[in-house]
């Protein structure tokens, strides 16, 4: 279980360094690298006016979370609210707080309960009144709870957390098709990529967690990305049908595949190399923030040159749609969606999500 240290510590791995004690001495240099007189070293790419930003995000998402926990896509009478609760407390972590600690930590419990409350008998985690297609939050349910589940210390919180997620990943076992993919919803036998992505992401992350997955499962579903690729090295709607390559359905199998830890696997640099040629900060020929959600966490996780120009143009671009109230609209879906995954993106250099960390 991973220990959140205070930030008055170095922090190497996260590449983040925080200087307890400095303030009123001035500038100085430790191997070269200047400190601020506020002590305080940003990590790689981000600076005073990225964190505010962050700030200013994370408060948008404290402000308009309803009173059971959920946050939804429009206000508090609809709007994927699984969906919604799974992707807001999945960026509040993102910041750094834990459901135990931090200034969101009050938040994250109160998304973690709704989503449990909500958790059926089948092992289905929805609010089915309100979601035609459960499969999608479902998946960013067990990514964020089982985020959580990593992070959890309260024994008892831990045994629940625990028996959400061992229904979850059965109920996703068994939902899974002929051809290896998943659909909108459990026990279609039919299959589609950007489904097939939100599934194999929240496995991989209760398999991190130390939770048991089968492996046939998530071996089936590699082989499905595989079978949905195209020539061109990008990833087409789906397995079973023939189309053209889809950017940001590449750009989320690539961070699917480097989950998995694929980073030489022909496929991926194909896939790679097909997503870093039709997307940009600024363009993604639809669904940007989704888009742009998985292309930045594909391009993190590869690192180097590529990802320190993306995230200084990212950056850039989403400081500048920025509202006043500190939310972003994203791709129609609304204020909460938009501002989760804007969250998330610009929280990777701190590296607080063992999913995301390279």
């Amino acid at each position: 279980m991973k220990i959140r240290l205070p930030s008055i510590f170095l922090l190497g791995g996260c590449g983040v360094l925080f200087l307890a004690g400095t303030s009123g001495l001035g500038a100085q240099e430790i191997d070269g690298i200047k400190i601020p007189k506020s002590g305080k070293l940003y990590p790689r790419g981000v600076n005073a006016r990225i964190e505010r930003a962050i700030r200013k995000g994370a408060e948008f998402l404290v402000r308009t979370q309803n009173r059971d926990g959920s946050w939804r896509a429009n206000g508090s009478s609809n709007g994927y609210p699984v969906a919604m609760t799974s992707l807001a407390g999945f960026a509040l972590m993102a910041t750094g707080s834990t459901p135990m600690r931090g200034p969101y930590a009050p938040n994250i419990r109160k998304a973690a309960d709704f989503l449990m409350r909500h958790s059926l008998k089948s092992g289905l985690i929805s609010v089915l009144q309100e979601e035609e297609r459960p499969m999608y939050g479902h998946g960013f349910a067990m990514l964020f709870l089982a985020e959580v589940y990593g992070m959890e210390v309260d024994l008892k919180m831990q045994r629940k957390l625990r028996r959400v997620l061992d229904k979850a990943i059965r109920l996703t076992a068994k939902s899974q098709s002929s051809y290896g993919g998943w659909n909108y919803a459990p026990g279609d036998n039919y299959d589609e990529g950007s489904v097939t992505v939100t599934q194999v992401q929240g496995l991989r992350a209760c398999r991190n967690a130390g939770i048991n997955v089968p492996k046939k499962v998530i071996q089936n579903a590699i082989k499905y990305i595989a079978d949905s690729a195209n020539e061109d090295g990008g990833i087409r709607y789906g397995a079973r049908f023939r189309g053209p390559s889809r950017p940001a359905i590449t750009a989320a199998a690539c961070a699917v595949l480097y989950n998995a830890g694929k980073y030489d696997d022909k496929m991926a640099i194909k896939a790679m190399k097909y997503a870093q040629s039709h997307l940009s900060p600024t363009r993604s020929g639809g669904f940007h923030f989704y888009a742009q959600l998985y292309f930045s966490e594909a391009l993190y996780q590869k690192g180097g040159k590529d990802w320190d120009r993306y995230y200084k143009e990212i950056s850039e671009y989403m400081l500048k749609r920025q509202s006043s109230k500190g939310s972003w609209q994203g791709d129609g879906v609304g204020l909460t969606y938009g501002t989760a995954i804007a969250l998330i993106i610009l929280n990777l250099p701190y590296a607080h999500l063992p999913i995301l960390q390279r």
